[in-house]
């Protein structure tokens, strides 16, 4: 997993710096320009410009860590973890059919260790029967967490879904739109599969901006579009 996921950080942090860099100047600064013309006769040949303030925002990831989900939560979490370093403060939580915080276990530099998601719910009250149930993680959240959402914050809700047919508690998902800046829902499964079975991911994309996301390529084109620039 390291393997796939340091070429793609490192491809994706470049192209961030890239961008930052273009868009660094911003409009014109009109006092700084008039002060500086009555050098040149009072003719603004050299414009000021404002510099833009791209202050970098907080991440928080809300990660499904069922067994359906497993491979791609980990590997989400090796990505962003490499990642980390395009934001002020990153933040994670994980879930099965409630929630907790697991941020102490990935260290800035260090890649997680291998079997994290296993180890988090041996370790973490992430689970307490073992069943998805978002709608009960999601109360969980934003009953203990959410103070870890605010105007600077970028939300990434990792996960299929899969509710084995509970309430979706889409209040609680309101909550956590009211309060982050920007939520996003990455979902492994198929878009033709959202809305079979248990599945509430229909219901869920209705509210919040849901990509699917199956394979390296897919999740490398969204977390770039997802970055700060």
């Amino acid at each position: 997993m390291r393997r796939l996921v340091t070429p793609l950080a490192r491809k994706l942090a470049t192209r961030l710096a890239a961008r930052r860099k273009k868009s660094v100047r911003g409009h014109i600064d009109m006092r700084r320009t008039l002060r500086r013309s009555m050098a040149t006769g009072g003719v603004p040949i050299d414009p000021v410009l404002r510099a833009r303030k791209h202050g970098r925002p907080d991440l928080v990831i809300l990660a499904d860590l069922s067994g359906s989900v497993t491979g791609f939560a980990e590997f989400t979490l090796h990505l962003t973890q490499a990642l980390q370093d395009q934001f002020s403060r990153v933040r994670s939580f994980g879930f099965v059919d409630t929630c907790d915080e697991i941020t102490p276990y990935f260290t800035p530099g260090t890649p997680p260790a291998p079997g994290i998601a296993t180890r988090i719910i041996r370790e973490t009250n992430v689970s307490r029967f073992g069943s998805s149930n978002y709608g009960e993680a999601f109360r969980a959240f934003t009953t203990t967490h959410l103070d870890a959402l605010g105007p600077r914050t970028s939300l990434l809700i990792l996960g299929d879904a899969r509710t084995n047919r509970t309430a979706p508690n889409l209040p609680a998902l309101h909550l956590m739109l009211d309060r982050a800046k920007h939520v996003y829902w990455l979902n492994p499964e198929p878009a033709r599969s959202w809305s079979t079975g248990d599945s509430a991911a229909a219901v869920y994309a209705e509210h919040v901006t849901m990509h699917e996301c199956r394979n390296v390529e897919q999740l490398a084109r969204v977390i770039t579009r997802l970055l700060p620039v």
